[in-house]
């Protein structure tokens, strides 16, 4: 056999196989890539030879099946790398990284490519191809210009450079953050320190603790543990402690100062997007940003968070009043950061006679993925079935497949569901290969999910609490954008192409399942009883919906002006600091101000890693979006049929072959109101959030 023929990740790209993981090692990374760039450097050398007379089979298809060939066989790579991090897998992502880089450049300034796709637009064939693919061909045509296509050459040298080394900057950024988490931990051998935190928190410090082969309790920053410790524990110095550790995070302050230090990084990142924004001629960054988004101007966004402040402001200056007045029967007169989370929780139980740790026995993990199943089938009449002997890089990791009505195979999604060691934080869905009609037929949308719950303790199963039960709902929105696509251009297919600010309107449009006694009775049962989850429960739950949502809105609203400003105002003769931006948007919309040693910026993945830059406004964008298109099934009811298929042929099959405003009016028969945001949100006119 040849050494292709012995690569994982080359052999898998025949017959639409999926990655054998068992198989793919870090070493099989880089060749594979090389041998992609090779055969895509051929592609486009072959459509530039045929671009006298061009046409979508002779320039635009071949393009599109090496830049798919490229991300297919990289995809398991940067999947890998996030999801199983060790030494040999950076090293390994790291390698190959530069070169896709360099090749995406390479393209994006190819001036007689970029003519060739312009003699496609201007031809008389033009007007033969269908509106999708005339959709395409305006896309790249944009794209070139967005890649410096149009410099001269010592510009585009430059504009290559700053590609490339934002590149590697946004994986050092992330690669501190994960290694700054994973690195702190604080090991606890008396329980009295624990009090307040439920049995089940107990019982995961205590996991921790064993995996390390140590007694009593390891508190670690992973998300399960400090949100535990954040909301329940009664020890303050333990919360102010795990505080510190986690918002310093990769800083040069806090326990670890100066040891993952992202500042330099962040100044870095920011000085060449500014650059690169001016070179192709934008202000600044933001202005750049928007040009593949709904949003028209950084000011017109400004203005909607802005508007968003004011109506939580009231209600935020009102929650903040009752967690002081709680804190103050404890004798806490000077109310800290680390002290809103815990004293949130205890107003809620007093407000509303529950605790969160009450509904974690009612959504066993196993049930709740389930239960979205059956969610998701009734909305959209499709079928979804574990898949036995597909290899996976974890044995926590399970497989599915969807199908419609007709039987037809729609897509299929790994599903990654604990925390552990090694795994980057948060929640994410990445597609490993997307729709699109190519020579050996329909090529099959297929998605990794990604979060990172609470994992099982012991003999027992894992237990969701609500928060989680919603973001998996949320990252299964996505992948059902990715996977119920009936586009079969790749660029446009599912969520390619789609406006960045419209991304999440999927996603959050699928949490508000997770609020309804309808839908919550699919799943949540007692895990040992079987026991429905009881309406008094329910009850307390709904009730709870809004709870501190005037203060959850305005820490929205100040990221996303952060974000915002820090790529529109950058200004790097008046030498304001990240942290200065940010210190003043607080003072602008904040109710109250964290610790001089809260370093948040430094672990803001979403702006300096994660595609999100001068875009995180694009949450409360889409949750617009996300809160009227559910006020349809409001208006008639939570599974109605007609309404799920209308949703479903108009948003998720649609991808990008038509501008997201445009699919919301089709599916809502009108432009979207900021109505029903706001009255979910509980911050209506005549309401006030609870």
């Amino acid at each position: 056999m040849t050494e292709a023929q012995n690569n994982p990740l080359l052999t898998m790209l025949e017959g639409g196989q999926l990655p054998d993981f068992s198989a793919i090692a870090p070493e099989h990374a880089e060749p594979a890539v090389e041998q992609m760039i090779t055969d895509a450097r051929r592609a486009v050398d072959r459509a530039i030879a045929q671009s006298v007379d061009p046409s979508w089979e002779n320039l635009v298809a071949p393009l599109d099946a090496a830049e798919d060939r490229i991300e297919r066989a990289f995809s398991p790579v940067s999947h890998l790398h996030a999801v199983m991090d060790a030494p040999e897998w950076r090293e390994a992502y790291q390698a190959c990284l530069p070169k896709l880089t360099a090749f995406s450049s390479e393209i994006g300034q190819n001036t007689a490519l970029f003519e060739a796709v312009q003699r496609l637009r201007d031809a008389d064939v033009f007007d033969t191809l269908d509106a999708a693919q005339q959709r395409v061909v305006n896309d790249m045509l944009r794209d070139f210009r967005l890649s410096g296509v149009a410099l001269d050459d010592e510009a585009k040298a430059r504009f290559a450079e700053i590609a490339q080394r934002m590149s590697e900057l946004s994986t050092n950024f992330q690669q501190n953050l994960l290694d700054a988490t994973q690195a702190w931990r604080k090991h606890v051998t008396d329980e009295a320190e624990l009090s307040g935190l439920p049995d089940s928190a107990r019982a995961l410090l205590a996991q921790n603790a064993a995996n390390k082969d140590l007694d009593g309790w390891l508190v670690t920053l992973d998300a399960p543990s400090f949100i535990a410790v954040m909301t329940h524990a009664d020890n303050r110095e333990l919360r102010a402690e795990i505080y510190e550790a986690f918002s310093s995070r990769a800083s040069e302050v806090g326990p670890q100062g100066g040891e993952y230090d992202n500042s330099a990084i962040m100044d870095e990142i920011l000085a060449l997007r500014h650059e690169a924004a001016g070179l192709l001629g934008f202000d600044n960054y933001a202005e750049k940003s928007l040009a593949t988004k709904m949003a028209d101007s950084p000011n017109q966004i400004e203005a909607f968070l802005l508007d968003l402040a004011e109506r939580s402001r009231a209600p935020a200056e009102a929650e903040l009043a009752e967690l002081e007045a709680l804190a103050a029967e404890d004798g806490i007169k000077d109310m800290q950061a680390w002290d809103v989370g815990y004293y949130g929780e205890k107003l809620k139980e007093q407000r509303y006679n529950y605790s969160a740790e009450d509904l974690r026995p009612y959504f066993q993990a196993p049930q709740v993925i389930d239960g979205l199943f059956k969610v998701v089938e009734r909305l959209y009449d499709i079928r979804i079935t574990a898949l036995d002997d597909v290899s996976t890089w974890h044995e926590d990791v399970t497989v599915y497949e969807i199908r419609d009505a007709e039987n037809t195979r729609r897509g299929v999604f790994y599903l990654d569901p604990y925390a552990r060691e090694g795994k980057r934080g948060g929640a994410w869905m990445d597609g490993f290969q997307t729709r699109r009609a190519g020579a050996d037929g329909i090529q099959l949308p297929v998605a990794f999910l990604t979060c990172n719950f609470s994992p099982p303790i012991g003999d027992e199963p894992a237990l969701l609490t609500h928060d989680e039960v919603t973001t998996l709902f949320h990252e299964f929105g996505h992948g059902l954008h990715h996977m119920l696509t009936q586009v079969d251009y790749g660029p446009i297919s599912g969520i390619s192409g789609v406006e960045w600010d419209a991304v999440e309107l999927p996603s959050q449009f699928m949490e508000n399942w997770c609020w309804e006694r309808e839908s919550l009775d699919l799943f949540a049962a007692h895990y040992q009883t079987g026991e429905p989850l009881p309406q008094e429960l329910f009850d307390k739950l709904y009730a709870s919906r809004n709870h501190m949502a005037g203060w959850q809105m305005l820490r929205q609203v100040e990221i996303s002006l952060f974000d915002l400003r820090l790529h529109r105002d950058y200004a790097p003769q008046q030498g304001q600091s990240i942290l200065d931006t940010l210190a003043a948007v607080r003072a602008e919309v904040a109710v109250m101000q964290p610790p001089s040693i809260n370093r948040f910026p430094h672990s803001f993945m979403h702006i300096f890693a994660g595609g999100y830059a001068a875009g995180y406004y694009s949450y409360k964008w889409a949750e617009v979006l996300s809160a009227d298109a559910f006020a349809a099934f409001e208006e008639s009811s939570l599974f109605d049929k007609a309404t799920g298929r209308r949703f479903l042929a108009e948003v998720l099959e649609r991808g990008a072959t038509r501008d997201a405003l445009d699919n919301f009016v089709a599916f809502r028969g009108r432009e979207p109101s900021i109505d029903a945001l706001l009255r979910h949100s509980g911050l209506a006119e005549g309401e006030r959030a609870a």
